[in-house]
């Protein structure tokens, strides 16, 4: 019999958090109460994350087609990050937090921009859990980039096409540096994969919850690491 090429406990989770709107509808109270409450749910998630073995938790915060949502929605989308970044980077540090943010810095405001480069670089020395926000972030996009860029040393001169291969690519992804995530969770009961780490999730196992994302804890992502170790992965082997 081939031996299971896994381990107890995934290196890498990344999770879809999804039904903010849906848990404030519920209520009738508005959207934006759904996203404070989704950062309580984060904060929960991180910390039972820190006692799993889970070396990295990368949470798809605010995708590239997000920017389409209603202004009003935005706006208080971006004061939450900002209200996030502030409030959290003492607990970061004190938590022995690592912190990593992926996705399109351009469309941000620069004042964000810059607190995310503070935020990363006072953490960067930290050995713990690595959290990883995807913002402004598509993996489309992702991969488009990472092909622009090869383009361009192609025209250099600094590289042959032949030479491209998935190391070359995976090099000019925003992830460089970090482990394929092992499994991606979705919350709310959707299945889709909504332009998610298309490339780093090739053979991620998916997990798919009906809990909204407001309602999310420890018990939600053991459930989750769980039904993860009873898979066999394959590998296409």
């Amino acid at each position: 019999m081939q031996a299971k090429a896994k381990s107890d406990r995934p290196l890498h989770v990344a999770i879809i958090m999804d039904g903010n709107g849906r848990w404030a509808a519920a209520r009738g109270l508005p959207r934006t109460m759904g996203h404070k409450a989704g950062i309580d749910a984060l904060r929960r998630t991180l910390e039972a994350a820190q006692g799993m073995a889970i070396s990295h938790l990368t949470l798809y915060s605010f995708s590239a087609e997000n920017w389409q949502r209603p202004a009003g929605e935005v706006h208080e989308l971006m004061g939450l990050l900002r209200f996030y970044l502030k409030t959290e980077l003492k607990s970061l540090c004190e938590n022995n937090v690592r912190l990593r943010v992926i996705g399109d810095r351009g469309y941000l405001a620069d004042d964000i921009a810059t607190m995310i480069v503070q935020a990363e670089n006072k953490t960067a020395n930290n050995t713990g859990i690595t959290l990883v926000l995807a913002l402004s972030y598509g993996g489309r996009q992702e991969i488009a980039a990472a092909v622009r860029a090869l383009a361009r040393k192609v025209e250099a001169g600094m590289l042959t096409a032949e030479a491209v291969d998935e190391k070359q690519i995976a090099a000019q992804l925003y992830t460089h540096g970090m482990p394929d995530p092992d499994v991606v969770i979705r919350t709310s009961g959707e299945k889709r994969t909504s332009n998610f780490l298309l490339w780093q999730s090739a053979y991620a196992e998916y997990v798919f919850q009906d809990v909204l994302w407001p309602d999310y804890g420890q018990a939600h992502l053991a459930a989750a690491l769980e039904d993860f170790t009873k898979r066999e992965r394959r590998f296409g082997k």
